[in-house]
């Protein structure tokens, strides 16, 4: 089995070089189309008193079909799929699986989300066939449905644990802009659907959405 699979990533490797080898000023050609994303991720619209503690972050990885507009392939679309972890950092309790409650005294709260997303891009940039670095700007939205999430706290050198709570909003939504020149660019995600839904503290609704912050990488 490790054979066959260093002989694919051989062939794969060789088909990509041989393509680009034989590409000229002037063809049709098409651009980044595997990403990866490192992220500072931060959550807005907290209930008051609820604050983000210690430091939470994002991982993720994806193939994206990107669909020229014209033959020079300065503008295109771009529609993928990918895979992102999420962890953040924050005084957000969870008391059950069906229920949301803010506790301060809690100091170790932690969130980890295991998603599929799926990022739906207009294309600018000032590529050519036989030019490797060049300005980008990608912009659009993003989708995302929660696979797994787990929501665990510390108390009393005890450690408690929820998984697949029936409080958090699977499907999230939000817009993205990737922006910059070669191999390092900036990305932004600003979220649009809340994180919780039907969750109340102390009479008042929990809005909190994700935002995040960081550096997209882009090959092939």
């Amino acid at each position: 089995m490790q054979k066959l699979f260093i002989f694919i990533c051989f062939i794969f490797i060789a088909n990509v070089s041989a393509q680009i080898d034989s590409l000229r000023i002037g063809d049709r050609y098409l651009e980044d189309q595997l990403y990866a994303n490192i992220t500072y991720n931060v959550l807005l619209d907290r209930p008051f008193g609820e604050e983000n503690r210690g430091f939470s972050y994002g991982l993720s990885a994806g193939y994206v079909r990107d669909i020229p507009f014209n033959k020079s392939g300065n503008f295109a679309m771009g529609i993928g799929v990918g895979y992102n972890y999420d962890v953040f950092t924050h005084s957000l309790q969870v008391v059950n699986t069906n229920e949301v409650t803010y506790n301060t005294g809690v100091t170790a709260n932690k969130i980890y989300l295991h998603n599929i997303e799926f990022p739906i891009q207009f294309r600018w940039r000032t590529s050519d066939a036989v030019t490797y670095s060049f300005w980008r700007i990608y912009t659009g939205v993003r989708l995302s449905y929660n696979l797994r999430n787990s929501f665990s706290y510390e108390l009393n050198d005890v450690k408690y644990e929820f998984k697949n709570i029936n409080a958090y909003n699977n499907f999230q939504y939000g817009l993205e802009l990737n922006a910059g020149y070669g191999a390092f660019n900036f990305f932004v995600y600003y979220g649009l659907q809340t994180m919780f839904k039907d969750v109340n503290i102390d009479g008042v609704h929990v809005n909190t959405k994700i935002t995040k912050f960081g550096i997209s990488f882009f090959l092939l």
